[in-house]
């Protein structure tokens, strides 16, 4: 038997009540938005008669997501990445921002501190054997075409099991994870390895989710970015490499057709020399055009929770 109560006077005093309509203290932004929450939630659970067993079922999910601190690699799974990443090029759109690399999701394993170089910097540790060789580099321009220097270009992707250092014990401290302040002509340079893409473990409670949906949870190997500098906007985005099976089949939803890049393969020895290289290697070329602006608080990453970022901000206020 199904029964309709969510429109009760009972229930609407009530939804007020345990949103703490009815005490002073605490948040009202808070009370608003849990009011609007648990009333979606609670109109849920009257149109599709959601079972004790339903519910409880679920509950058991979230505590394993919490376990298994997932909520982050879940959030982008159902999209809320993606939607934020949507409503600020929407609020760029309003404030007149125009032009530009596209922004893509941050994703969960950014780690503050990475080691800072000029120019030119080796990301991985040497320690990834079966590896391929890649080098990555690109400039850093403003709307106009003219090259930006001193732009920090924060990069950190994968290894070749798809792990990230730092999350991945096994994988030494910053491994693939580099800060490079560009030079005169605004480019950047890293030697690394390609990444492989990754997908969530077997069973977890997001592949549970995912599965309940009746979708996969792989990721196509990709490199992140943070870039920044004076005068113009912050950009958070990623790259996909071309040709990964799921270039167009990311879970996460990041992939923007400007940022499939394609590798290309350099088996010629002299060009490996110039580079200081043994033997062939991908060349990965990624240009970033930033925008304008004069607003202080678009020229930097939104706060979030971030891997020893608190840490980081600590050291450079001892400077």
């Amino acid at each position: 038997m199904s029964v309709k109560i969510f429109d009760t006077p009972e229930v609407q005093d009530f939804l007020k009540t345990v949103a703490g309509f009815d005490q002073d203290g605490g948040s009202e932004r808070g009370k608003q938005i849990m009011h609007r929450l648990l009333s979606d939630l609670y109109r849920l659970v009257d149109d599709y008669d959601v079972t004790p067993e339903e519910f409880w079922s679920s509950v058991s999910v979230l505590n394993a997501l919490g376990e298994g601190t997932q909520f982050g690699l879940l959030a982008p799974g159902l999209g809320f990445d993606h939607y934020l990443d949507m409503r600020m090029d929407a609020e760029d759109k309003q404030r007149g921002l125009s032009g530009g690399t596209p922004r893509t999701i941050e994703g969960p394993l950014y780690v503050a501190g990475a080691p800072e170089a000029e120019g030119f910097a080796r990301m991985d540790d040497g320690t990834d054997s079966d590896a391929e060789v890649m080098w990555l580099t690109g400039q850093v321009r403003d709307v106009d075409g003219q090259p930006v220097a001193g732009a920090k270009v924060e990069i950190w992707h994968a290894d070749s099991k798809g792990g990230y250092s730092f999350f991945d014990p096994s994988q030494s401290e910053y491994n693939l994870r580099r800060t490079i302040i560009t030079d005169s002509e605004g480019r950047y340079t890293a030697r690394s390895i390609i990444p492989s893409g990754y997908g969530v473990p077997e069973g977890c409670a997001t592949d549970q989710v995912l599965k309940l949906l009746g979708r996969h949870g792989q990721r196509p190997a990709h490199i992140h970015y943070f870039i920044s500098a004076p005068g113009h906007k912050h950009l958070t985005t990623q790259i996909n490499l071309a040709d990964d099976p799921y270039t167009f089949d990311d879970f996460a939803f990041a992939t923007r057709e400007e940022l499939v890049i394609e590798g290309k393969r350099i088996e010629d020895p002299a060009e490996a020399d110039k580079r200081g290289l043994e033997g062939p290697f991908t060349e990965v070329v990624f240009d970033v055009e930033l925008a304008r602006t004069d607003a202080p608080e678009l020229q930097h990453r939104h706060k979030r929770p971030r891997a020893l970022e608190s840490e980081e901000a600590a050291s450079q206020a001892k400077v």
